[in-house]
């Protein structure tokens, strides 16, 4: 007799649905999975808040997930949280949590200048593991950090429709564009800035933009593969889930265009005391 064995269920986890652009490429490669996208709208944008606030934060909100839904692997699809929450988000959680960082490795290897750019959010250009990133793997380059939160804002309003403001951007990008040697190699250090790799792409032509996307989406293949085989599973039979910790105007427009995800169904969560 066979039992039909379940696929597992992945959280992928951001502050706003930036995180989006990681989930796609997980879900390319593992289409038969089980998987639960939740963003932390409530407290967006997380890039202008405290150390102590997002750790304590991200930990309950994947602590009141977790009461509902059995979670065999979890993704912080947000760099900010990831620099700042994973060692106590692995000390909290008995399943594999994978975070994702700068794509500052692959950069250096690929650029022919020498010249880098790091475009993230303040928080995360401010971090340590940012700058040991950079330390460790570009020691040989010119990286050149650009920390703009408002990016990840123009974004969420491309996502629901709204055009993106060409001239703020360049605005906003103009101490790359003043640079004598202007980054050949420019890392998306935010997962909501591939939303508007397209307009960042017309300002810097001759730019290659990389982000995490495909690196994670192997991560997480990898370690499944660990005790599944992600590949040949029965494809599951659950609807795959959308969760945000505050219902608005905002998220009831999103909802059906996140049917293009194939995450079909929508739940609030209330995340008391943070």
């Amino acid at each position: 007799m066979n039992i039909r064995r379940q696929p597992p269920s992945i959280l992928v986890f951001d502050s706003g649905i930036g995180g989006l652009s990681v989930y796609n490429e997980i879900y390319k490669k593992m289409p038969n999975l089980h998987y639960i996208y939740a963003f932390d709208n409530e407290m967006f944008p997380y890039g202008d808040k405290s150390t102590e606030f997002l750790i304590d934060r991200v930990n309950s909100v994947i602590e009141a997930i977790t009461k509902s839904y059995s979670i065999s692997l979890a993704v912080i699809a947000c760099n900010t949280a990831s620099t700042i929450c994973l060692p106590s988000l692995r000390a909290n959680f008995p399943f594999p949590i994978v975070g994702v960082v700068p794509a500052i490795k692959p950069a250096s290897q690929i650029t022919q200048n020498k010249c880098i750019g790091l475009l993230a959010t303040k928080a995360t250009i401010q971090r340590a593991y940012t700058t040991n990133l950079i330390n460790e793997f570009a020691k040989n380059c010119t990286v050149n950090l650009l920390g703009l939160s408002e990016l990840a804002l123009i974004a969420e309003n491309k996502l629901q429709g709204i055009a993106v403001d060409m001239q703020q951007l360049r605005y906003l990008l103009k101490p790359w564009l003043c640079l004598t040697t202007v980054p050949d190699t420019i890392v998306l250090g935010c997962t909501h800035y591939p939303f508007i790799k397209e307009e960042l792409q017309i300002i810097f032509p001759k730019a290659t933009f990389i982000d995490s996307g495909h690196a994670i989406a192997f991560r997480v293949y990898n370690l499944l593969n660990a005790q599944y085989d992600a590949n040949k599973i029965f494809r599951s039979d659950r609807e795959n889930i959308v969760l945000s910790t505050t219902y608005n105007q905002y998220v009831q427009k999103l909802i059906p265009k996140l049917v293009n995800y194939n995450l079909i169904k929508y739940q609030s969560i209330n995340i008391l005391g943070v």
